[in-house]
């Protein structure tokens, strides 16, 4: 358990030093000068600085090879990098669709829309633009690099998913325990990507495109992207099993079967070559 400790610790710290100074400045740019997104170029600046230093730039140097290989940011080929965004994404996929269909058999808690009166639509764009990237390289960094990398190859895949699953759910101030197994299911995602290209680079363009879309989703429609179907919401024992609940639960199964294939796809790209290490 020490080699779970120590990496749940590690992950932790670098998932505060990577969103508590984002997280400060998006709040003082919400409340002054609201309508200017001024945070945006420093907390661009600041996330290139946390990457470089996670890349091993800065003191000490005798941390910086260690700092490297924890990151796992190796270059991957360029035929690897089509077949985990394929199976990534169509992964992303599939959990939406599954969470449409939870939807309506039992409720799943709601996401509300922050305060923001006198916020402009340019601000509040520019700071959801911005935040993706930072969750995607901080929180893959973190829970992909530091925290799993180590517990994989101490305890196998499946127990790094299910403790980065855990705590990415935990990371999350809204968490309540009935989306435990979508957190869980998110860790798979990325974490099978990773493992099977030892990088996680496709993890953070997956993450970031994820993040983009729920972002926007829930600033534009109030509501989050399970609950965007444009069918019914009510669930299926008040209406029965109507069309689109049908529709949703094909169209679930058929996109599982079809990620299933893809993940088997980029692990035979993995079986044929080894990554590249090194730097990207």
């Amino acid at each position: 358990m020490g080699v779970v400790f120590e990496s749940v610790l590690l992950g932790v710290v670098v998932l505060l030093a990577g969103t508590l100074p984002r997280n400060l400045l998006f709040f003082a740019n919400l409340q002054f000068q609201p309508s200017v997104p001024w945070a945006a170029p420093l907390i661009a600046l600041y996330l290139w600085l946390f990457w470089r230093y996670l890349r091993g730039a800065g003191p000490p140097p005798t941390t910086a090879a260690t700092r490297r290989e924890r990151l796992r940011a190796n270059s991957i080929p360029a035929k690897m990098w089509l077949r985990s965004l394929v199976a990534g994404g169509l992964g992303i996929v599939a959990l939406v669709l599954g969470l449409r269909v939870i939807n309506r058999l039992i409720v799943l808690p709601h996401q509300q829309v922050p305060d923001l009166v006198g916020v402009t639509p340019t601000t509040m764009a520019t700071l959801l633009a911005v935040a993706a990237p930072v969750a995607g390289v901080v929180e893959e960094a973190a829970f992909r690099g530091y925290m799993q990398g180590p517990i994989e190859k101490r305890h196998g895949l499946a127990i790094a998913i299910l403790v980065t699953g855990t705590m990415f759910a935990v990371a999350h101030l809204d968490f309540t325990l009935i989306l435990w197994p979508y957190y869980v299911a998110v860790a798979a995602i990325y974490g099978i990507v990773t493992h099977l290209t030892n990088s996680i680079l496709p993890a953070i363009v997956l993450h970031t495109a994820g993040n983009l879309y729920s972002n926007f989703t829930l600033w534009l429609t109030g509501r989050a992207e399970w609950q965007t179907s444009g069918g019914p919401s009510d669930l299926i024992w008040t209406t029965g099993l109507d069309a689109h609940f049908w529709i949703a639960t094909i169209a679930f199964v058929v996109t599982v079967a079809t990620t299933v294939c893809a993940y088997a796809w980029l692990a035979n790209c993995r079986a044929q070559q080894s990554p590249v290490d090194g730097s990207a």
